[in-house]
């Protein structure tokens, strides 16, 4: 028997009525804290707990009946206070899913778009039937796109207290400890007998012999045991620089799921959902602003947001377009300075199929000269790039020619339908 609470309701089975009173209701099954291999038992009365114990320790392992599975009873107050040697192993066993699963990334707001909804999917189907279908789940992308963010809301969404969701950094770390302190069965015992392994940033093994053996062969057993296994990287398995063969081979057994940067549809909805969930009131048509002009990262977008608010509320400022623009300012800046005039003009004539010779030529084809007119204007916008330096690029007499340009596209993207988007979509493109 497995269940704390069908223990304690065989104990009033076999006991008569005053016997419950007295001593059985006073123990609690603590299931917050238990795991499935280790039964937490509390008792809240001081004067009765060495009786109890005495009395009903034998007697609760021979309904439990299983070898694999230990457990304790304690005082109530030395699990709240996490003194005793109970709690102590009890954390070991449950402290990742109480202290390092991050509550707010849930399944819930995960904002799915194009770029994630396969990672999305897959993450959803492993925390929903652990060990079945995606088993091992590798995440890869670039950083701040939300690999943590779905590794956290499996160990959140899984019902178990006992998932493990550490950085690669930390197994390293306390596999180091457990050589040192001549413990290593105890890490094997906690990482090779939880319900589900989350493990961020698994990069951080690569070239790291002894990490890796110890890896694979954890990885073996809980594999073998069908145990969910989930991971993150910044690189697909096989990319990971010394990462053992043997350990890519086992990865790949299992579903590569791509997380790439945000399409601007789903920047604006990620900026949107932060603004929602934070309070912060901005347009619509800032919004767009802030998810069209930073090409970085999730994460950063979300400490931009809070900086815009922080600044606001300070000076009892109302958000405006023109009030983020400043406050965004140099963090723009940055960005476009990653830029140059080449650069600009080989992505518009990727993204629009148009050669760069042809944007360059003194072609006035309909196609040809609007690509011209756009590859302006952002050499124009995302460089320091000055207009006569602009003319000379693309062999005009004057800069007059540029000025012009630049005046076309304007009134296009305020007259013409759709055409602000369209532009807007090329930038994200270009930034990329």
């Amino acid at each position: 028997m497995t269940n704390g609470n069908q223990i304690l309701e065989q104990l009033e089975i076999n006991s008569d009525k005053n016997e419950y009173i007295k001593y059985i209701s006073k123990i609690v099954f603590e299931k917050k804290y238990s795991t499935s291999k280790n039964l937490i038992f509390s008792i809240d009365n001081v004067f009765l707990f060495k009786f109890i114990k005495t009395k009903y320790e034998k007697i609760i392992e021979s309904l439990i009946n299983n070898e694999e599975i230990s457990f304790e009873i304690t005082l109530l107050k030395n699990i709240q206070t996490k003194k005793t040697n109970t709690d102590i192993i009890k954390k070991e066993l449950i402290s990742d899913k109480i202290s390092l699963l991050n509550p707010s990334f849930e399944f819930d707001n995960f904002i799915v778009g194009a770029s994630n909804q396969f990672a999305y999917v897959t993450s959803f189907g492993a925390a929903k039937n652990p060990g079945k279908e995606f088993n091992p789940l590798i995440l890869y992308g670039n950083v701040g796109l939300g690999k943590t963010h779905l590794l956290h809301a499996i160990g959140n969404y899984c019902d178990s207290n006992n998932v493990i969701c550490v950085t690669a950094e930390t197994f390293t770390s306390e596999f180091t400890n457990s050589l040192v302190n001549k413990n290593i069965s105890k890490f094997k015992n906690k990482y090779r007998n939880c319900d589900v392994l989350l493990i961020d940033d698994i990069q951080f093994i690569g070239n790291k012999g002894g990490i890796q053996e110890e890896f694979f062969h954890t990885f073996n057993e809980l594999h073998s045991k069908n145990i969910q296994i989930v991971l993150t990287s910044d690189k697909k398995p096989n990319e990971i620089e010394g990462l053992e063969d043997r350990l890519k081979s086992r990865f790949q057994m299992g579903i590569i799921a791509n997380i790439k940067q945000p399409e601007l549809e789903t920047k604006i909805s990620i900026i949107k959902k932060k603004c929602e969930i934070d309070n912060i009131n901005i347009s619509d048509e800032i919004a767009i602003y802030i998810a069209t002009n930073l090409n970085s990262s999730i994460r950063e977008i979300e400490g931009v947001l809070m900086k815009l608010n922080a600044y606001a509320n300070m000076i009892n400022q109302e958000i405006t377009l023109e009030f983020t623009k400043n406050i965004l300012k140099e963090h723009i800046i940055q960005n476009y300075n990653k830029i140059n005039i080449d650069d600009i003009l080989n992505k518009v004539a990727n993204i629009l199929n148009i050669k760069p010779s042809e944007i360059k030529s003194k072609s006035k084809s309909k196609k040809i000269a609007e690509a011209r007119r756009i590859s302006i204007f952002f050499m124009r916008n995302l460089t320091k790039t000055s207009m006569p330096i602009l003319a000379s690029f693309f062999s005009y007499k004057d800069h007059s020619s540029i000025s012009h340009a630049l005046s076309k596209i304007k009134k296009d993207i305020k007259n013409v339908e759709n055409y602000h988007e369209k532009i807007n979509k090329i930038q994200v493109l270009i930034l990329k």
